[in-house]
């Protein structure tokens, strides 16, 4: 079933005006493809074909090595790999879709899937899978995020890799040193923060996110010390709840009085690094960042843990990320596309790739391989996610509109609320506003 939905007028002219970005993306490597309505072809199953990494630069040695694994089983295939940053992908994509030149296939993480489907660009991938060496393999839960997040009919366009918990990563030495508490509650998160700065000797409490990004991390802060556990109460969003305004005002009152000021422009590379290299007693992030940690830090000086419990003695967190790969319509060469995902996804890379990332498995049988319990963070993440002590809110990846409104649309006025320009109260009812306006359209068109 095609799906049709009205785009925002402020997406539609965000993606008129980023056509100038055309350019930009043939010159990555791209072998000039259709454009979203094109409905490509299987092709031969051999040849060339093109793959765009959502996570360019982060993630480019583990996927050339994946690669060159690939070719070597499949030699009359040859892969040509694009990476680009996440902070550019959507628009990327969003460009090649309106004017021609998408890949054979790319990365399609839960957050963007219903934007790219909702154009009608990607694969249906139910078939495929069902016939496939990957058919019973996958972490159930995970393709159920991807199948609820392709637009509402439940159909399938994006292969999990792996999921990406939230995670507390916190200074073992520092927190010795100071004689504080592990950070596994709100409040003794708050105390450490306070406690463990010191501007004048450059060192903080805490890093927060304030560049891209910066809002998926304050709704985790925000629904885990509110308890509030649905991300929706009938048909309007719960954002603005005013217990969870009350925990997005705390969380932002942590700007410059116990972090550094360069926080207001920090996406997660920036943040990362400046933890990695400073003392700086706790950062947010996800299971993305543990190698790049153990790099700088050795495994003796940190620890990550799972997010925060609040005051209902229960963790509450925003759905964990899970990313995939997708196949694009318009490629002229699916079957070969489509081999690069099974292979991709097969036990001993899938393996291999998640513990380069750090990140927990989609396939069932990597995730029990050995390295999972030696990397503290994954096994500890795995586990909050099964053993009944945590509460998931489920974002509302589905909508279209979502990644826009989620960034794009927001990122510049959640500066502002660090600032002190907007309250957090204006900030999240116009959220509020965008959400449910977005969530009764997706109603209308969907039933």
């Amino acid at each position: 079933m095609k799906i049709t939905i009205r785009r925002s007028r402020r997406a539609a002219i965000a993606v008129a005006l980023g056509s100038v970005l055309a350019l930009t993306a043939t010159a990555c490597g791209d072998d000039g493809s259709g454009s979203g309505g094109d409905k490509g072809d299987e092709g031969s199953g051999k040849g060339k074909i093109v793959f765009w990494d959502n996570n360019g630069g982060v993630r480019t040695d583990i996927w050339k090595e994946i690669i060159a694994d690939f070719q070597k089983a499949n030699p009359d295939i040859k892969v040509e790999y694009v990476g680009i940053a996440s902070t550019e992908y959507q628009s990327k994509v969003d460009t090649a879709i309106q004017g021609g030149g998408l890949p054979d296939v790319g990365g399609v993480g839960a957050a963007m899937l219903a934007g790219f489907s909702a154009q009608n660009a990607l694969e249906p991938l139910d078939s495929r899978l069902s016939k496939s060496s990957l058919n019973g393999k996958l972490n159930e839960d995970m393709v159920g995020v991807l199948k609820a997040a392709g637009g509402g009919d439940g159909t399938l366009y994006s292969i999990p890799t792996s999921a990406n918990n939230g995670v507390l990563y916190y200074r073992t030495d520092l927190f010795k040193k100071a004689g504080l508490d592990e950070p596994t509650t709100w409040d003794k998160f708050y105390a450490a923060a306070d406690k463990l700065t010191d501007a004048k000797k450059n060192e903080f409490g805490y890093t927060i996110r304030g560049g891209a990004g910066s809002i998926a991390q304050a709704l985790d802060a925000m629904y885990g010390q509110s308890g509030i556990t649905s991300f929706w109460n009938g048909d309007k969003t719960t954002v603005n709840d005013p217990k969870n305004v009350a925990g997005l005002e705390k969380y932002a009152a942590l700007y410059k009085k116990v972090t550094p000021a360069a926080d207001l422009n920090n996406d997660f590379t920036k943040m990362v690094a400046q933890w990695d290299s400073g003392t700086i007693g706790m950062l947010n992030h996800n299971l993305g960042s543990y190698q790049d940690h153990v790099k700088a830090l050795g495994v003796d000086k940190f620890r990550g843990i799972p997010q925060p419990i609040g005051a209902s003695g229960k963790r509450v967190q925003v759905s964990n990320p899970v990313d995939g790969m997708g196949v694009f319509k318009s490629s002229k060469n699916k079957d070969a596309a489509w081999k690069f995902i099974e292979f991709a996804t097969s036990a001993a890379e899938n393996s291999k790739f998640n513990k380069a990332a750090g990140q927990v498995p989609s396939n069932n049988d990597a995730a029990k391989d050995a390295w999972i319990s030696e990397a503290e963070p994954t096994k500890l993440a795995a586990a909050a996610l099964t053993d009944g002590s945590t509460t998931i809110v489920q974002l509302p990846y589905y909508l279209p509109d979502w990644n826009t409104i989620s960034k794009a649309d927001n990122e510049p006025n959640f500066q502002k609320v660090l600032l002190g320009d907007m309250s957090a109260k204006d900030f999240l009812d116009t959220m509020a506003d965008q959400l449910n306006k977005a969530q009764a359209e997706w109603k209308e068109q969907n039933g």
